[in-house]
């Protein structure tokens, strides 16, 4: 039985204290989804799965989108029809001070390496 508060529209997210280090780094680990971490944090807003272009298929990226958010690294929420992606920057910050910034530099500067 479901809560009448709660919509089947209503994305699972682990609240700020569910949020565990090995999951984060597992969601990083694969490059596709650290490609959408550095798209998300160069914006200040959010972006619609609409606007990533993935070398993948669609039930891919839908995988790859629910472990960045199953791990807390993204929010994903809808508006309307569009599902919209936040990166989660002050939780991250907040529990692993420094490690989302050192990550995605570290990730810039191998892009920059690889041409990429």
């Amino acid at each position: 039985m479901t809560s009448p508060a709660v919509s089947s529209r209503d994305l699972p997210h682990p609240g700020r204290d569910e949020i565990r280090l090995e999951g984060v780094l597992h969601a990083l680990s694969d490059p596709v989804r650290l490609r959408i971490v550095r798209e998300l944090a160069a914006v200040t807003g959010e972006l619609s799965c609409s606007h990533f272009d993935l070398p993948v298929t669609k039930s891919t990226t839908t995988h790859h989108f629910r472990v960045l958010r199953e791990s807390g690294v993204i929010r994903q929420v809808y508006r309307g029809t569009a599902k919209m992606n936040g990166l989660r920057r002050e939780d991250l910050e907040g529990l692993f001070p420094g490690l989302l910034d050192v990550l995605l530099d570290a990730a810039g500067r191998q892009a920059g390496r690889s041409g990429g």
